[in-house]
């Protein structure tokens, strides 16, 4: 799983623009989503992490969260946390889930990107 404080997350708020922090804050996260940049299951900073780094109030950083997850595009897992949910139709979540399941296994048994998608390959063809 990607973490997004630690990766491809680059969240910036403009303080001077006309939409509001929250707006922003929301827009782009749910813009990153839509444009494959985070991916389903990238783990999001906390609210209050996510407060700090972007000089924001608690509530502000929350109130984006609450919308994201009203719409869908990310889920709270208790303390776990925040992730970005998995999209499209029931079989697309599916294949995102198991996609994720095998990302976060190969990645603990220590095989890097081209082993991984090697493996996936050879595990399409022979199923053909």
């Amino acid at each position: 799983m990607t973490d997004a404080a630690a990766g491809p997350l680059a969240l910036t708020i403009d303080h001077a623009a006309s939409a509001a922090p929250f707006e922003q804050l929301r827009r782009q996260v749910a813009d990153g989503v839509a444009d494959g940049s985070l991916a389903p299951g990238t783990r999001l900073p906390t609210v209050r992490a996510l407060a700090a780094d972007l000089e924001l109030a608690v509530n502000t950083v929350a109130k984006a969260y609450r919308a994201l997850e009203a719409d869908h595009v990310i889920e709270t897992r208790g303390r776990a946390g925040t992730f970005v949910s998995a999209t499209g139709d029931p079989a697309s979540q599916q294949a995102q889930l198991a996609a994720i399941a095998f990302a976060d296994r190969v990645h603990h048994l220590g095989l890097d990107d081209a082993a991984a998608i090697a493996l996936v390959e050879t595990a399409l063809r022979a199923r053909r």
